[in-house]
């Protein structure tokens, strides 16, 4: 497979490969009309974009005016978004989950990085808020691919996953409006995970750092 399309295989289902496709060409589309030089171009790009749209709902099933919005909310040069997540450990080696209100499963506190955030300062705000903890970062564990990483459903857009280690220094309580529970879970028995947030293998990579905290930041 071409090396202009990140993390396909051989043995990639074709809808897979579509989906990739696309998320390359909207990214394509959408540094074109950043940088077209004249309303030609931008015409040209405006038609790729729609391609990317109308590829992105034939495998997904979604609307394609509902994704034409979403990949319409950046501008400028197309870069993928950046999640943070934080884990937490107590001395029993039980993780922090919060119950997301969206779907009603369980993930790691953490959310997009906002604009004028650092990634330290993005991950304890979304700790505070999700699971009402103030904390410290104490490493970075994982910088991962989303798509790499095998989270579903597939998003039309590329994401940057940032794992950190940290530690609680105060419990209090969620913000209500952000999380629907908070609960200390041992990894052999954790709650449905949302696994478009968080997998199982991710908490076993965050629990593997806490052990050892000489362990090297794991990177895609």
């Amino acid at each position: 497979m071409s090396a202009d399309l990140p993390w396909a295989t051989d043995g990639m289902a074709a809808a897979e490969r579509v989906r990739r496709a696309a998320v390359l060409l909207a990214g394509l589309a959408q540094d074109g009309l950043t940088f077209a030089g004249n309303d030609y171009e931008s015409d040209r790009y405006r038609k790729v974009a729609g391609l990317a749209v109308e590829l992105l709902a034939a495998v997904s099933g979604r609307d394609a005016e509902e994704l034409t919005l979403e990949l319409g909310r950046d501008s400028g040069y197309a870069t993928p978004k950046v999640d943070v997540r934080g884990a937490c450990f107590d001395a029993d080696e039980r993780v922090l989950l919060m119950r997301e209100r969206a779907d009603g499963l369980w993930s790691l506190p953490g959310g997009w990085a906002d604009p004028g955030d650092t990634p330290t300062t993005a991950v304890l705000r979304e700790l505070q808020e999700e699971a009402g903890v103030v904390g410290e970062v104490l490493r970075l564990v994982g910088c991962w691919d989303r798509d790499a990483r095998g989270h579903t459903p597939p998003l039309p857009v590329a994401v940057v996953k940032l794992f950190f280690l940290c530690r609680v220094l105060e419990q209090g309580e969620p913000d209500p409006l952000e999380t629907l529970g908070v609960g200390w879970f041992a990894l052999v028995d954790l709650p449905p995970l949302s696994t478009s947030r968080v997998t199982e293998e991710e908490l076993h990579r965050c629990l593997a750092h806490h052990r050892d905290p000489s362990l090297a930041t794991e990177l895609d």
